[in-house]
């Protein structure tokens, strides 16, 4: 086994064509978790065919945000803890720190859901089933060319993920009139679901997953730029076709009149759209969902740490490896995560968008010598410091949750 990620720049157009849809594929499946599943669900249930809105929304400001950090990042030829040590001293350390701490809480969640999802597959115990994922995850960076192993699985899940889901869609049989006229004229709109589904899609370490996948394959530079802004809006895509997919698959259910079950709503609409089929494809996408989440969040905590130490570089597949088990033993001792711990890394992942976001986008402002003298375009200058905004706004709302650990 190598003590590194594969990151040889790939030599032919083949393999940096492969590089860019492994990256773009990490970051989509990264943000398509247990979480995702459940959300989409919910709010379905809760907005109907008003919930296209909200998705379309997401999607915009989701574009927004990753064509600037895919960017910046890209040219740059920098991740970005060091583009954030170079703009303010000690910023990368803070920003790899609040990265680390979240993805390692949320990463529990990531092998309860791999668990959740072989139990509604194949029937197994919860906790055998936690087992053997984590065991095929680490299987993976333990592979001589992990990298490539890593790329290549998250695009085959992530195809299976869309396919599984288009197949329940069709067969829910949704009102697909209703949903198109509310993703543009919608009856009710719910500012707080929107902020959610951008949290959840470009919040934490989701947000320089695919961009640091990019530069560690070695696709970087100005004269990538076309590239890099096709594979970031791509995966956004890729991410929004899932979340839409998933919508009309549960739309058809509750458009029927269907109450789905409160504890537990995801399964409950795969089994009322398809029967034991549909329950059985539901375990098969969260599962798919689960660990491309755990393979994501893993690679992409352990990437904010590769700077700091040429022994971290070295080893960094074993140090992947180690924070997949220690997910691993606290989810098997403990059967979930825990709530506080939950609340506390949800507020601090709200912090890492404003913060790593206001450091990239100074450095396209102020830093072109960061950027090798590449001056940066204004409109998209403009469009993220817009998103910016927002993402105040959802810190804002995320630290807030902090008062229900003193409850």
């Amino acid at each position: 086994m190598t003590d590194t990620v594969d990151t040889t720049p790939p030599p032919t157009a083949t393999s940096r064509r492969a590089a860019l849809i492994g990256a773009m594929f990490l970051m989509a499946t990264s943000a398509i978790g247990p979480g995702f599943i459940t959300q989409t669900t919910t709010f379905t249930a809760k907005l109907g065919a008003a919930f296209a809105f909200a998705i379309l929304v997401s999607v915009l400001v989701d574009v927004a945000i990753q064509l600037n950090v895919w960017r910046i990042v890209g040219v740059s030829g920098r991740r970005a803890q060091d583009l954030g040590n170079s703009v303010v001293p000690g910023g990368g350390y803070a920003l790899a720190a609040l990265d680390v701490f979240g993805g390692l809480v949320f990463n529990i969640g990531n092998v309860a859901g791999c668990a959740l999802g072989l139990n509604a597959l194949l029937g197994l115990n919860v906790k055998v089933g936690g087992a053997v994922s984590a065991l095929i995850a680490i299987t993976i960076f333990l592979s001589k060319r992990a990298g490539v192993a890593m790329d290549r699985i998250v695009v085959v899940l992530g195809a299976v993920m869309i396919l599984m889901t288009l197949y329940v869609a069709i067969v829910s049989d949704p009102p697909l009139g209703d949903a198109l006229r509310e993703s543009v004229a919608p009856g009710e709109v719910d500012f707080l679901v929107i902020t959610t589904l951008i949290g959840g899609t470009v919040g934490g370490y989701i947000t320089y997953a695919g961009a640091h996948r990019m530069i560690e394959s070695g696709l970087t530079g100005p004269e990538n730029i076309r590239e890099i802004n096709r594979s970031a809006v791509t995966g956004i895509l890729v991410t929004g076709l899932m979340r839409i997919l998933l919508f009309l698959a549960v739309l058809g259910v509750v458009a029927g009149g269907v109450k789905l079950a409160a504890d537990n709503p995801a399964p409950s609409a795969f089994k009322h759209a398809a029967g034991e089929t549909g329950l059985r494809l539901f375990g098969l996408i969260m599962w798919s969902a689960a660990i491309t989440s755990v393979i994501g969040a893993s690679y992409t905590s352990v990437s904010f740490l590769v700077s700091f130490s040429s022994w971290i570089e070295r080893n960094r597949n074993w140090l992947v490896v180690g924070f997949i088990v220690i997910s691993t033993a606290i989810y098997l001792m403990i059967g979930t995560t825990p709530a506080k711990l939950l609340v506390l890394a949800g507020a601090l992942n709200g912090l890492i968008l404003p913060f790593g976001l206001a450091v990239l986008l100074w450095v396209a402002a102020r830093r072109r010598d960061l950027l090798g003298g590449y001056r940066y375009p204004v409109w998209l200058l403009a469009l993220g410091a817009a998103a910016w905004l927002l993402s105040l706004y959802l810190g804002w709302n995320s630290l807030s949750d902090l008062d229900d650990l003193w409850k």
